[in-house]
């Protein structure tokens, strides 16, 4: 079990980063955090990594306590790998050696089995013969991937593990890593802005903000019943609403988050909104409306005329996921 045991941190400024952190991850367990840029997410996978010192709190892995930098020559724990967004790969040596670097050579026929099952998991099989610096940003990632690995890890720190890969390819890879990592029972922290990244796989997501958890639990209960619009808003763009306003009968003036595609276009009732703008997304335009000052935005499968008026509705479905029993 990793346990962070109420830990806090500064920089050199001395300005706090994170402050007050506990929280424990299971063996085999796959947890996401998620949060604004600049909330944390990097510096704590370094803490649990033991590149940096803490002098608040402390960091364990089945009961051995991770010391940092202060006290180990080299950083890092040998019973984890941390990928960062630095991808700390060897430029003018192939991808299988960059992949093998760290295996034992007198045992060939594990070493090239290992290399091979990497590679084919992340498809770089078709360039398993080529030196690392001819390859793109989105082929060096998947690279470093595979080098971390190699040595089958017990945890698995994880940094936007797939912000270089492209979008066609992405979802391949999050299936083949995520399933890989699972059937291994390594104990997964994804650090991520992208919730395609989390929402499938994690068990789990923690919600960083002001260097504090405000929220953890699973992706779907943090999905479906977010309790502000800053969790609502890592999942996509959400509003927050009066539920008296889309439903008069309602009996109080609560607010309540509604995402973007909750939305119904109604012919005369529920929340009255200006259009502003309308941007094809594909399948749908994603429109931006105004309401007592504020952006408003939905779904819709065509656009709207700047200045239209609008009206907006909401399930009673909907309503009920976020209120329970609201309406009865």
């Amino acid at each position: 079990m990793l346990h962070l045991d109420h830990v806090s941190f500064s920089y050199a400024d001395g300005v706090p980063v994170l402050e007050n952190i506990d929280f424990k991850v299971a063996k085999g367990e796959h947890v996401s955090i998620i949060g604004e840029s600049g909330c944390g997410k990097s510096t704590l996978l370094k803490i649990v990594y033991g590149l940096l010192h803490i002098e608040i709190g402390e960091v364990h892995w089945n009961n051995v306590q991770v010391m940092g930098p202060s006290y180990n020559l080299v950083p890092g724990e040998p019973n984890m790998k941390y990928l960062s967004q630095e991808f700390d790969l060897m430029p003018y040596t192939t991808v299988k050696e960059n992949v093998g670097e760290f295996l034992s050579v007198f045992e060939p026929e594990e070493m090239q089995f290992r290399i091979q099952e990497l590679l084919d998991m992340l498809q770089m099989t078709d360039f398993a013969d080529t030196k690392v610096r001819h390859l793109s940003g989105g082929q060096q990632q998947r690279v470093a991937l595979a080098r971390v690995l190699a040595q089958e890890p017990e945890v698995l720190l994880l940094d936007e593990p797939f912000s270089h890969i492209d979008n066609f390819r992405k979802n391949q890879l999050r299936r083949n890593l995520f399933g890989y990592l699972k059937r291994k029972n390594i104990t997964i922290l994804t650090a991520t802005h992208d919730p395609l990244d989390i929402l499938p796989f994690a068990d789990r997501i923690m919600v960083l903000r002001d260097r504090n958890i405000i929220a953890t639990d699973t992706p779907k209960k943090l999905y479906e019943h977010p309790k502000d619009l800053y969790i609502a808003s890592m999942f996509g763009e959400a509003n927050k609403i009066p539920v008296n306003i889309v439903k008069s009968y309602a009996d109080t003036k609560r607010r309540i988050i509604v995402y973007a595609h909750e939305f119904k276009v109604s012919d005369q009732s529920g929340l009255e909104v200006i259009v502003k703008e309308a941007f094809y997304m594909g399948h749908h335009y994603m429109i931006v409306a105004a309401y007592e000052g504020q952006d408003v935005y939905f779904h819709h499968h065509s656009p709207f005329d700047s200045g239209k008026v609008v009206f907006l509705n909401v399930s009673i479905e909907t309503l009920n996921q976020r209120i329970p029993d609201i309406l009865s």
